[in-house]
């Protein structure tokens, strides 16, 4: 039975002697002084649990000296000082995220207290921090909870037949400013559709009756939360009751061709970039480069001369205080100006440097490619023909410039429309910035990913706990929607018309790691599929039972679903996202990607660098019995283990991004993208010796294998990426040991960071 102990702050807290136990087993894990760890540490914690007995209310730290002594007196004189250690080296840390300025309450890593602390925490006027990661959680699992009150059976009508009801409202409530606001919001929305049985006032009061009901939904989402099975993408993290209440990340705009349409649109980017999402857009409308322009008689400049007033536009903007701009920028690849785009990033002199660029590829050019055709060039402003070229020309330079500095990418634009389920509102024309949501214009999506790495156990995937985890996520991100303050009015009328929601994944690495299963084996590939479509289905499944009580999404009639006879409440539930910085909160690999590297630089904050060393990799080599120091320092230099001194099984099983061959990552992507509703954001990560041969492999692959679109990144292509390997990490902290040592992080505790992550995005501007 759990019992009580005093922090240091005089706090008091639930402790489980499982916890004694597992201390002590790591322990002796460490040094290897015992051949049952399990066992040992099980009769030890009984020891100690006698003698804290003694103390009216332990402290974690009397408790702490009494395994102290119990070890020490039972001779097990290696693994005391390694657990003198491992409290040392807690303190160490404990201390050192005291400096950065947040108490953490979750045990953290420091990479994801620094995340927290420069991105998401809330802070005074002053900038300094004013809420705990747990508090943060909660934060958001109160205001997205609270949503389920205008779906109360005595206050909603689904058949929307209600007439329109009075929303004035002069009594007490306990809700934040934020929290009154968004719900005074979602009222109205509903109520001007005729789905409120209530006036407000009537609202607030049930709400109030009610309030029991609400906490256990708020305690269902903070569990979710709190325990990392589910993180939210970072707006809804960092605006979730606060002034912005902007809680999507993705975004589509339409660019128009007309100057007024082009800096409509900028204006609305700047918006959304404050308030913390990312922004695509398609210039495939745009006139070419000089074309006509009829009221001035002049020369259009064409996209790419608009593309950079976009950027610098981004620039100036930075996401919230918290993020910098994110872009995406599509042209059809039959827009005359399509060499020009193809090329546009070929400098690194800070040309376009806040967007992905990626060319919109047809089934039209695809058959002219594979027929060693021409295909047409025409002009968006008249529709016609203006020229026709080899398309095996413009599909080499793709695969050139793609090899020597990871862009273009490619959406395949017919694949994507032809699984688009609202075609009757029209087709999509671009993604988000890092690919993986296709949306119609002003369109927005918010997302969320589920960490796999937490439903093993023993071996086997948690099918059951996953399940639960898929609905309690669905219904968490369709309150988003609802929630949400959008920062347009377009935006809100087209995302509440198809209630798009993105369901994704996270740490399917460490998933695979703790299986025993290889990431580029046929077995990991059938997994995936499965582990998919389970997700998939349930999140079908979890929509369809809220349509029975909420209703349909307004869009369905007409929709693919209405043509399957399928009441579903938002229109698409899947998404894969690159899940940056959520999987550090997490502590776990990025998406569906394999481990960059087992020791390897990050950059996720301007000015920071965060070395990473996996800790399952750490974790195994202790328990196998090949660990030290000089091992790590070895794998510290090139990231991978492949031509080290290490058992073959264990080489096979941690093979990193670049260990790994480009059909194994496509083949990956596209079993995940077999069971997606949107799309897949991943990369294609190449070892610096890959050649264009290999770049043009893998985007035929892709083709073939019915992908959305894809991404590469060539090691090193870049002067500046997003993650490199720790060789050139060492010789920068060293630069920095000064500053380390202050913060009492080197060299121990700044190696061993636990956290894995891959170049999901080409220049960093995907969370």
């Amino acid at each position: 039975m759990p019992s009580l102990v005093r922090k240091r702050s005089g706090d008091y807290v639930l402790y489980d002697r499982r916890r004694i136990v597992n201390a002590i087993k790591k322990a002796f894990l460490e040094t290897g002084e015992v051949d049952e760890p399990e066992r040992v540490a099980e009769d030890l914690s009984i020891l100690v649990e006698e003698r804290i007995r003694k103390y009216d209310v332990p402290t974690v730290e009397q408790i702490q000296d009494e395994v102290e002594k119990v070890l020490m007196e039972k001779k097990y004189v290696s693994t005391a000082k390694a657990y003198i250690l491992y409290r040392e080296n807690r303190k160490r840390v404990r201390e050192a995220k005291e400096i950065i300025g947040v108490k953490d309450d979750l045990k953290l890593s420091i990479n994801a207290v620094k995340v927290l602390e420069a991105r998401y925490l809330l802070k005074d006027e002053n900038g300094n921090i004013v809420e705990t990661p747990r508090q943060m959680f909660y934060r958001v699992a109160k205001f997205v909870a609270l949503v389920d009150a205008l779906y109360f059976e005595e206050v909603y009508d689904i058949s929307g037949k209600q007439k329109i009801r009075k929303t004035e409202f002069t009594g007490k409530h306990n809700l934040s400013t934020y929290e009154y606001e968004m719900l005074r919001r979602a009222y109205r929305r509903l109520n001007l559709k005729g789905h409120m049985k209530v006036d407000f006032s009537e609202f607030m009061r049930i709400l109030s009756d009610k309030w029991d009901v609400l906490e256990e939904r708020t305690r269902e989402f903070y569990s979710l939360m709190v325990n990392r099975l589910f993180i939210p993408n970072s707006p809804t993290l960092m605006n979730a009751n606060t002034k912005l209440g902007q809680l999507s990340a993705c975004f589509v705009l339409p660019v128009p061709d007309s100057i007024e349409g082009i800096f409509d649109a900028v204006k609305y980017a700047a918006m959304i970039h404050k308030s913390g999402g990312g922004t695509g857009f398609s210039f495939s409308r745009l006139r070419p480069k000089g074309d006509i322009v009829a009221s001035t008689m002049g020369v259009a400049s064409g996209p790419l001369s608009f593309m950079r007033v976009f950027d610098v536009a981004t620039d100036v903007i930075k996401q919230g205080g918290k993020r910098r701009g994110a872009n995406m920028g599509v042209l059809s690849v039959h827009h005359p100006d399509i060499l020009d785009f193809i090329t546009s990033k070929d400098s690194e002199n800070r040309v376009l440097s806040n967007f992905n660029i990626s060319v919109a590829i047809t089934d039209e050019f695809m058959e002219a490619l594979l027929n060693d055709e021409d295909y047409a060039l025409r002009n968006p402003r008249t529709g016609e023909e203006v020229k026709r070229i080899r398309a095996r020309q413009v599909w080499d330079l793709i695969v050139t410039q793609a090899w020597k500095t990871g862009d273009p990418g490619i959406i395949f634009i017919d694949e994507i429309n032809r699984k688009h389920p609202v075609k009757h509102l029209g087709e999509i024309e671009s993604t988000n910035p890092c690919g993986e949501q296709p949306l119609l214009p002003y369109e927005s999506c918010n997302l969320g990913s589920i960490n796999l790495s937490l439903f093993v156990e023993n071996g086997k995937v948690k099918w059951d706990r996953l399940r639960r985890t898929v609905h309690t996520a669905v219904h968490f991100l369709d309150n988003v929607i609802d929630a949400n303050k959008y920062p347009l009015p377009q935006i809100e009328r087209m995302t509440l018309l198809t209630r798009k929601i993105g369901l994704g994944v996270m740490g399917w690495a460490e998933m695979l790691i703790k299986l025993g299963i290889p990431y580029d084996s046929e077995e990991a590939i059938e997994l995936a599929e499965k582990v998919m479509k389970f997700i998939n289905d349930e999140s079908h499944r979890a929509s369809m039972k809220l349509a029975e009580k909420r209703g349909v999404f307004p869009a369905w009639e007409g929709s693919e679903w209405w043509k399957r006879g399928i009441r579903i409440r938002n229109a698409t539930t899947t998404t894969i996202a690159p899940t940056g910085t959520i999987s550090i909160i997490a502590g776990t690999s990025s998406s569906i990607e394999p481990l960059f590297a087992i020791a390897f630089i990050r950059r996720v904050l301007e000015g920071e660098e965060l070395l990473e060393v996996n800790s399952l990799f750490e974790e195994i080599a202790k328990k196998r019995g090949f660990y030290s120091e000089d091992l790590m320092l070895e794998i510290a230099k090139s990231g991978s283990i492949q031509n080290l001194d290490v058992p073959e099984e264990i080489k096979r099983l941690f093979r990193t991004a670049h260990d790994i061959s480009p059909e194994w990552h496509v083949a990956m992507q596209a079993a995940f993208q077999k069971y997606v509703d949107n799309a897949v954001s991943k990369t294609v990560n190449l070892r610096y010796d890959a050649t264009p041969q290999d770049v043009e492999n893998a985007y035929m692959l892709a083709f073939k294998l019915k992908c959305k679109g894809i991404t590469i990144y060539r090691d090193k292509s870049k002067k500046e990426q997003v993650i490199e390997k720790a060789d050139r990490a060492i010789e920068k902290l060293m630069e920095r040991k000064e500053e380390m040592v202050q913060l009492k992080l080197f060299p121990e505790e700044y190696v061993k960071l636990d956290s894995t992550e891959t170049a999901a995005c080409r220049d960093g501007t995907c969370d």
